[in-house]
């Protein structure tokens, strides 16, 4: 599903006036779920989320907050629900093997996040700790956690898209909010924002009077992978939260974008997009490119020599200080 572009409009219109009653039970719900007590388990856990549907950098924040954890001398494992994939499903904890998995199975993130932790997908995060820890997991990393009240969490994080905040700031379906901003900044305990904008620094802002921490953040192009991509024709494509943020680092890595393809985030493609993109790239007599997510959700279901990606990473301004405060959770969690 592509979120509609009334969302993100500050002004409220009539569609969004029109949604608001459902918002309001939506939210409501949303919030009364978050409020529920979490299982206790064996093991820190770190949660990454966002307070909006679609895409806001939580796979990067993750990847990035494992890093630190494994530098810092922990083993964490990343719980993800595994989005699109028919293991979410099921109760019995799958470990992810990007070798051997493909995203009809475990979705596409949990690919992403394989290649730099054990990953664990099933619809019951808490089956999935305690798998993790079983396997010699001593931290474990929640993506896209925030809503799900399965686990208690040591040290909450709340990515936000600096240049689109919490949209208009209405729930579900009225606007991108899974449930009301206030009641979910109760469960925040940093908030990381990415890229610059009004939107971001207006959410930074409420959140740090209500006493979260606020780092920024950026998402930056592979050096080798722009290289490669400077001074060429491409076709690009994207079937993630925002495609339009795809495109401007391709164009930030000094590509030229001939033609540009966005599907809904996380839909699969089908025999004919990939024909029709193929067909565009040779009628450009241009390159293929598209995100690692893409990539991943495609490999293994359709033939994908010759398309590039161009990956990204996740750098974080203050990182010394946000590793100091993550890992003193995580260590004040182990002594409980």
């Amino acid at each position: 599903m592509r979120a509609p572009a009334f969302w993100w409009r500050q002004e409220r219109g009539a569609a969004a006036f029109a949604l608001a009653p459902a918002g309001w039970i939506m939210g409501a719900i949303g919030a009364r779920r978050m409020a529920r007590a979490g299982a206790v388990v064996d093991a820190p856990v770190v949660c990454v989320g966002n307070f909006v549907a679609g895409g806001a950098g939580k796979t990067p924040t993750a990847l990035a907050c494992a890093r630190i954890l494994q530098a810092a001398g922990f083993n964490p494992a990343f719980l993800s629900r595994g989005y699109g994939g028919s293991a979410s499903r099921g109760n019995t904890p799958l470990q992810v093997d990007p070798a051997t998995h493909g995203a009809a199975l475990t979705g596409d993130e949990p690919l992403l996040l394989a290649r730099s932790a054990p990953t664990f997908v099933a619809a019951d995060r808490a089956k999935s700790a305690r798998a993790a820890i079983s396997r010699g997991a001593d931290v474990l990393v929640m993506d896209d956690g925030l809503q799900n009240p399965s686990l208690r969490k040591d040290f909450c994080i709340a990515v936000v898209d600096g240049e689109t905040g919490i949209g208009n700031g209405l729930c579900l379906p009225a606007g991108p909010l899974r449930a009301p901003f206030d009641q979910q900044l109760n469960h925040v305990d940093a908030l990381v924002v990415i890229g610059g904008g009004e939107a971001g620094e207006r959410v930074a802002g409420r959140a740090q009077a209500r006493g979260a921490a606020i780092y920024r953040a950026e998402l930056q192009n592979d050096p080798a992978a722009a290289a490669a991509l400077a001074g060429r024709r491409v076709v690009a494509f994207a079937g993630i939260g925002r495609p339009e943020k795809f495109f401007q680092s391709l164009e930030a890595a000094g590509a030229i974008i001939m033609e540009a393809f966005s599907f809904d985030d996380h839909q699969p493609l089908s025999q004919a997009n990939l024909v029709q993109l193929r067909q565009s790239a040779r009628t450009h007599r241009a390159g293929l490119v598209t995100t690692e997510k893409d990539f991943v959700r495609m490999a293994g279901a359709h033939e994908t020599d010759g398309i590039e990606t161009l990956p990204v990473k996740l750098a974080i301004a203050a990182e010394t200080a946000f590793a100091r405060t993550m890992l003193a959770a995580v260590r004040a969690a182990q002594d409980r």
